[in-house]
C-alpha cells in the first residue's frame, strides 16, 4: 500500500512545479508578441533594401562589388551560430545545433565558428569542435549595435579574403506555427531576391528609378547595409523562435503535471480508502471476538 504522507508531499511538489510552469508559459507568451512585433516590423525594410540592391545590380551589371564576389582563393569560411542563453525550450537548441553540426562536417574548408548563446557553447565544447568566439552577452532582444560588429567584422574579413564565404545558422520564423532551423547564406551575396508578397501582388511589377548618385556609389552603402540588416533579422527571427518553443515546452509540462497531480490525488483516495477498509476489518474483528 502506497505511503499516503509520501503522496502527499509529491503531490504538493508536483503543484508548486505547475505553478512555476505556468507562470513561465505567460512569461514566454509575452515575450513571444513582443519579439514578433519586432521581427515583422524589421521585415518590410529588409525586403525593400533587397529589392533595390537587386535593380542596382541589374542596372550596375559591369560593376561587381567585393561583397557579392566569390572568394575562391580563401582558405576558410566562417559560420554564426545563434542559439540561446537559457534553456526549457523543447527542441530548439537542438534543431540549430543539428543543422550548425551537419554544415561543419559537410564544408569543404575549414570553419570558424562564431557562437552566440551558452547552450551553443557547451553543445561544442562537449562534441569537441573549436570556435573562434563566443559571445553571451546578446538575449532575447537583440539589439542592432549589437548585431553591427558581428557583421562588419564577417565583412571586413570576407574583403580581405580571409574567408570564403559566411553562413548563419538559425531559426527561421515563418509563422507562430511553423520554425525551421536552417542555415542561410551571408556572404557573398547573391543577385536574386526571394520572392515577396508584394511581388506577387504586383504580379512581379519592377520600379523604374533615377540614380544619383551613380549605381556604384549607392551599391557601396546599401550591400554593407543589406549585410547587417539580414544578419539583424536573422537575430529576430531566432528570438521570437526560442518564445514560441518555450512557451509550447511550458504549455507541455504545465498539463503534463496537471495529469500527475490528478493520478496522485487518485492513488491518495485509493489508498486512504483501503486504510480505512482496513481498520474498519479490525474493528469488527476485535468485536466478534469478544461476543
Amino acid at each position: 500500500m502506497a505511503n499516503r504522507r509520501a503522496l502527499v508531499k509529491r503531490r504538493k511538489a508536483v503543484t508548486n512545479t505547475r505553478k512555476i510552469t505556468r507562470t513561465m508559459q505567460l512569461i514566454a507568451t509575452a515575450r513571444f508578441q513582443a519579439a514578433m512585433n519586432r521581427a515583422t516590423a524589421s521585415k518590410p525594410y529588409s525586403e525593400k533594401l533587397a529589392e533595390m540592391i537587386r535593380d542596382l545590380s541589374s542596372v550596375a551589371e559591369e560593376t561587381r562589388h567585393p561583397l557579392m564576389q566569390t572568394q575562391g582563393d580563401a582558405e576558410r569560411s566562417a559560420l554564426v551560430v545563434l542559439t540561446s542563453n537559457r534553456g526549457l525550450c523543447g527542441s530548439y537548441n537542438a534543431n540549430v545545433l543539428r543543422a550548425a553540426l551537419a554544415h561543419v562536417r559537410a564544408s569543404d574548408r575549414p570553419l570558424d565558428v562564431h557562437m552566440v548563446g551558452k547552450k551553443g557553447e557547451s553543445f561544442f565544447r562537449f562534441q569537441g569542435q573549436e570556435m573562434e568566439t563566443v559571445t553571451k552577452t546578446i538575449d532575447d532582444k537583440p539589439r542592432f549595435d549589437q548585431v553591427q560588429p558581428v557583421a562588419d567584422a564577417l565583412m571586413e574579413r570576407f574583403e580581405k579574403g580571409e574567408i570564403a564565404s559566411a553562413h548563419v545558422a538559425y531559426t527561421r520564423f515563418f509563422s507562430p506555427g511553423k520554425q525551421v532551423a536552417e542555415v542561410l547564406q551571408l556572404l557573398p551575396l547573391v543577385d536574386k531576391v526571394e520572392d515577396s508578397d508584394s511581388e506577387q501582388d504586383t504580379g512581379g511589377y519592377r520600379a523604374e528609378y533615377e540614380f544619383m548618385p551613380s549605381p556604384e556609389e549607392l551599391l557601396n552603402q546599401l550591400l554593407p547595409a543589406s549585410v547587417r540588416m539580414r544578419l539583424y533579422q536573422c537575430f529576430n527571427d531566432a528570438a521570437v523562435s526560442e518564445q514560441i518553443a518555450r512557451m509550447v515546452a511550458m504549455k507541455a509540462a504545465t498539463e503534463a503535471a496537471g495529469d500527475m497531480i490528478k493520478n496522485l490525488t487518485r492513488e491518495y483516495n485509493r489508498a486512504r480508502q483501503t486504510h480505512i477498509t482496513m481498520e474498519l476489518l479490525d474493528i469488527v474483528g476485535g468485536a466478534n471476538a469478544l461476543a
